[in-house]
C-alpha cells in the first residue's frame, strides 16, 4: 500500500491542472506552467479541485510508480503556486559570488574564477558577496543547480571552508597535533 500515492492533492486557488491523453499533465499557475508525461499505467483524475492518482494492480513496480507519480504532480502544483528556493553560503577568506548576465561567477580559492551557466527557468541572486539564492518553479531543476554550485567547492571538514547550503551542519574533524 502506497501511503503517499493514496493522498489526495488539493489544487490551490489560481492553479489549473489538465490531464491530456497519454497521461500528459499540465499545471498552470501564477508563477508559470509545467508539463510532464507520466506512465500510462497510472490513472490520473482531476475532479472538484482534487487530483487523484490510482494504480491498476498491486505489483511492486506499479506501487513504486504510484507514489512517485503523486509526489511529482504535487511538486508541480506547489512549484507553480509558491515556487522553490535553495540558499547557499560561501565560507572562506576571499570567497565571493556574483551574477553577470546569464552566468554565476564564483571566486572560491582556485587560481581562476568558476563560472556556471544559469539554466532557463531559474533565477539566481546574490544578496551579499557570500550568499547565493536559487529560485524557480521546477523542484528538480532548483535542487540540481544548487547541487552543481555546491560541487564546485564542497565544504571540507577541517576548517569548514567551501560552499554549503544555508543551515547545513558540517561535521568537523580535529586536525593533526604536534609530536612529543
Amino acid at each position: 500500500m502506497s501511503r503517499i500515492g493514496n493522498k489526495l492533492i488539493t489544487i490551490p486557488a489560481g492553479v489549473t491542472v489538465e490531464v491530456a491523453d497519454g497521461n500528459e499533465v499540465t499545471v498552470k499557475g501564477p508563477k508559470g506552467t509545467l508539463t510532464r508525461t507520466f506512465s500510462t499505467m497510472m490513472d490520473i483524475q482531476v475532479a472538484d479541485g482534487v487530483v487523484t492518482v490510482k494504480r491498476p494492480n498491486d505489483a511492486k513496480h506499479t506501487k513504486q510508480l504510484h507514489g512517485t507519480t503523486r509526489a511529482l504532480i504535487n511538486n508541480m502544483v506547489v512549484g507553480v503556486s509558491e515556487g522553490y528556493a535553495k540558499e547557499l553560503e560561501l565560507v572562506g577568506i576571499g570567497f565571493r559570488a556574483a551574477v553577470k548576465g546569464n552566468k554565476l561567477t564564483m571566486q572560491v580559492g582556485y587560481s581562476h574564477a568558476s563560472e556556471l551557466d544559469i539554466p532557463e527557468g531559474l533565477t539566481v541572486t546574490c544578496g551579499s558577496a557570500t550568499d547565493v539564492k536559487v529560485e524557480g518553479i521546477d523542484k528538480q531543476l532548483v535542487g540540481e543547480f544548487a547541487a552543481d554550485i555546491r560541487a564546485v567547492r564542497k565544504p571540507e571538514p577541517y576548517k569548514g571552508k567551501g560552499i554549503r547550503y544555508k543551515g547545513e551542519h558540517i561535521r568537523r574533524k580535529e586536525g593533526k597535533t604536534a609530536g612529543k
